[in-house]
């Protein structure tokens, strides 16, 4: 008893240790400075209720633990339900049920509902791109947002000192980011767990300190403005079309509508994530898909089968950069401005999440996770002060409840009926 006292009191302890600082206390700009200033009432009083609850469930939680235990249990989930959703069949049914859906989402949903669908589509392409390393070569990256980054610059600058369109920069934004996937792989090829995320969370870093600091080049942390749009086969969605140029609405006879521009960005968008899914799958089923889940499984039985794991990371670091690149050079595209704070380290630890939450592996939990992880933020725009928290409740309660993801990739196996 004296050991569970003593744990419920250091328990409560801590509780307002961490919630006083984030919730008593309000920063406001006076001027040029910050001001500190202490919350309402009820912040307090809600502060102390949950330091008074920890205290009690500390304190009797042997008690409430077997009482929990002896009290009847719920109905759970059938276990065919859950080996069905599992299915490869089953989740490329549902994904070409939720593609469907996708194309004729733009043209009934209102416009700040297409927009949103469109960053969600963008973080959809990253995810799958993060899956390759993480969830099919089991390699951690902390950095992913690196990759990105070049992807968007890559087109920045093209568009910026040279004049080249969207579509031709697509794929050099690409190879690019592939590019420096393919260098990124070699210091790290002896690394793995704490050490190889280490190495990468500090590559996504300096990728956006020299964004920063290359002030000639990128505009330091002011960025670069007036990114050209994307244009159909060369018409161009804005009102009016510059020299040499001709708009879609006036080529075709139709009344201006500026949804069609962001109509138009979904598509592609939409367009980018079937082909990233496409590619992977193709993957999937070559030797460098299997490469992959070997190295993951475990990397001496890989080279003890005489695979090459430098060929096998590096190729997984070059193929998911890839990915990153083309949503980077889409999403400077659809800003038509990009600075060095959009890519910041919480973007890597967004993009992670979503492939640990939806599965690792699972091309479909991905797509879940992705649509969670933005609408949610979207819809509870009120809570914007808790956001973090609430990150950090619902990554704790998926690896309580479901510490597999969303949705897991199946295996191929083998079973024996009696």
């Amino acid at each position: 008893m004296t050991r569970n006292l003593r744990t419920a009191f250091f328990s409560a302890l801590l509780v307002i240790a961490v919630a006083v600082p984030i919730f008593g206390l309000k920063l406001t700009t006076v001027g040029i400075r910050l001001e500190v200033h202490n919350g309402d009432a009820l912040t307090f009083w809600t502060i102390a209720a949950c330091a008074v609850a920890m205290f009690v469930w500390q304190l009797f939680r042997t008690r409430l633990a077997a009482g929990w235990a002896a009290s009847p249990s719920l109905p759970a989930v059938p276990a065919g339900a859950g080996n069905f959703l599992t299915l490869p069949s089953t989740q490329r049914y549902i994904i070409i049920a939720l593609v469907l859906l996708a194309l004729v989402w733009p043209f009934y949903a209102s416009r700040g509902a297409v927009d949103i669908a469109t960053l969600i589509l963008i973080y959809v392409m990253l995810g799958l791109g993060l899956n390759i390393v993480v969830g099919l070569a089991g390699l951690l990256d902390l950095g992913y947002v690196g990759f990105y980054a070049v992807g968007a610059y890559t087109y920045a600058l093209l568009s910026h000192y040279y004049g080249f369109g969207f579509w031709l920069s697509l794929p050099i934004a690409g190879a690019m980011a592939a590019l420096f996937g393919f260098l990124l792989g070699f210091p790290v090829l002896r690394l793995r767990g704490d050490y190889l995320a280490i190495v990468t969370l500090g590559f996504g870093e300096i990728i956006r300190l020299l964004l920063r600091n290359m002030t000639d080049l990128t505009g330091g942390p002011n960025g670069i403005s007036g990114i050209d749009k994307p244009t159909l086969f060369g018409l161009t969605f804005d009102r009016r079309a510059a020299e040499g140029m001709q708009t879609f609405h006036e080529f075709f006879g139709l009344d201006y509508a500026s949804i069609n521009k962001v109509i138009f960005l979904y598509l592609i968008a939409l367009l980018l994530v079937l082909l990233t899914l496409f590619v992977i799958n193709r993957l999937l089923r070559m030797p460098i898909g299997r490469a992959w889940e070997a190295l993951r499984e475990d990397e001496i039985a890989c080279r003890a089968l005489g695979m090459n794991p430098t060929v096998i990371k590096l190729s997984a670091f070059t193929i998911g950069a890839t990915f990153a690149g083309f949503a980077g050079s889409f999403f400077a595209a659809r800003q038509g401005l990009v600075s060095p704070e959009s890519f910041t380290f919480i973007e890597s630890a967004i993009i992670l999440a979503i492939v640990v939450l939806g599965g690792m592996g699972s091309q479909l939990g991905v797509i879940l996770a992705a649509i969670v992880m933005i609408l949610l933020p979207e819809l509870m725009r009120e809570f914007s002060e808790y956001r973090m928290m609430m990150f950090g409740a619902m990554m704790v309660l998926m690896m309580i409840w479901r510490p597999q993801g969303l949705l897991p990739m199946q295996r191929p196996h083998m079973e024996l009926k009696r």
